[in-house]
Parts: structure tokens; C-alpha cells; sequence
């Protein structure tokens, strides 16, 4: 006579349910988000973004500067890339993808243009003496064609730009970012604006305020 199955307990039956993961959904086709993209940019909302963001930071920076007499060391920090400087004709011109060796190259070409409304939060840092600092995720190779493009469109004086070290593959933006923004307030530096595109510019304070611009193009952790 041939054995019988033991039942399986419907409490068993249920937990396997319970952690079986969900099917997985078609996402939206990559060259319909690539379509949304070139509408957002071509419409000049992605540029209303950008301005507005750049608005509300100068009237702060006009009206928290000139409280800052009993703050001796006052500091606004930029992130580079889609902050300070575009990016948008080398994304573009290679379909919203990222090849390294064509990013340094373009780097090295120093070809990036100015974002004229952060340029004006810049000036007014720069006019109320406030030291200005540059994190980037960009490296210490690229110093010197960075430096170049900066100066050459109007980003002419600084106190510091920090450059991402190689030498630490697992360290992440944002744990880099905060880690300089941590040494800075160690100096004596009251940090009344930190400006950046990328939730990890911004993450985990060190900073009086924050202004997060718009960046649909890529994400950086």
C-alpha cells in the first residue's frame, strides 16, 4: 500500500506565500523616459527649475549674510557638475548614457558651460566674502582641466575644491561629501548653504540650509 503525504500545515503554506517574491512588471521602455526628458528640457521647464532653486538660495544668502557678523568663518558649499557646471551638451550628444572614457575626455576638453542662475547665488557668496568650497565627485586626475573650465566661465575664486579620492572604491558620495562638510564645521566653519543636484550632495546635515536642483539625467549615491 503506498504511503500517504503528510499534510503540510497551512500555516507553512502561507509563510512561503508571504516571502515569494512578486512578480516582476514591464517598466516603462527606456526610450519613453529618454522622450520625457528631451520634453522637460525642450519645454524650458528643466531651466524654470533651476532658476527657481537659484532664487530662493540668493534671497537667502542676501538676507542670512549680513546677520553673520558673530559667525567669523562663514561657508557655502557647491557641488560641481548640474550645480555649478552643465553638463547637458555632452549627455545629449551621447544619448543620456555614461561611458568614462568619453566623460574624462570631456572633462579634459573643459567645455562645460556655466549654470547662469547658480552663478549668481555664487556671485553673492563671493560679494558678502563668504568662503566658497567645491565638493565634487570628480577626481584629483581631473584637478587641473576642472579648475581651467571653472575660471574660464566665471567661477574665478574659491577657498578649496575637494576632489572624490579613488584610493576607497567602496566610498560613496554622500559619505564622502559629509565627511568633508563634518572636517569643515571641525575648523570653526558655520556652513549657512550647502548647494547641490544630487540627494547625496545634500545628505546628512553639516549645513544651516540645503537647495537641492533638479537633476533627471542620472543619480549618484
Amino acid at each position: 500500500m503506498p504511503r500517504l503525504l503528510r499534510p503540510v500545515p497551512a500555516l507553512i503554506v502561507a509563510g512561503f506565500l508571504a516571502v515569494a517574491p512578486a512578480p516582476a512588471v514591464e517598466p516603462v521602455n527606456l526610450s519613453v523616459h529618454k522622450q520625457e526628458i528631451v520634453a522637460y528640457i525642450s519645454s524650458g521647464e528643466y531651466a524654470r527649475a533651476v532658476a527657481r532653486v537659484a532664487l530662493d538660495a540668493n534671497r537667502y544668502l542676501t538676507k542670512r549674510i549680513p546677520r553673520g557678523a558673530k559667525d567669523k568663518k562663514m561657508a557655502v558649499v557647491f557641488d560641481i557638475d548640474e550645480t555649478t557646471l552643465t553638463n547637458l551638451r555632452h549627455i545629449q550628444a551621447n544619448d543620456f548614457g555614461y561611458v568614462p572614457k568619453i566623460w574624462d575626455d570631456w572633462v579634459e576638453e573643459g567645455q562645460a558651460q556655466a549654470i547662469i542662475p547658480m552663478q549668481t547665488v555664487y556671485d553673492t557668496a563671493v560679494r558678502g566674502k563668504v568662503d566658497i568650497f567645491f565638493i565634487t565627485g570628480r577626481t584629483e586626475t581631473q584637478r587641473t582641466a576642472t579648475e581651467r573650465n571653472l575660471r574660464q566661465v566665471g567661477y574665478e575664486t574659491w577657498t578649496r575644491i575637494y576632489y572624490k579620492p579613488v584610493s576607497d572604491p567602496q566610498l560613496t558620495s554622500a559619505g564622502f561629501k559629509t565627511e568633508v562638510r563634518r572636517q569643515l564645521t571641525r575648523d570653526g566653519y558655520v556652513i549657512i548653504a550647502n548647494i547641490g543636484d544630487q540627494n547625496s550632495d545634500l545628505a546628512n546635515g553639516f549645513a544651516e540650509r540645503t537647495f537641492k536642483l533638479p537633476n533627471p539625467f542620472y543619480n549618484v549615491r
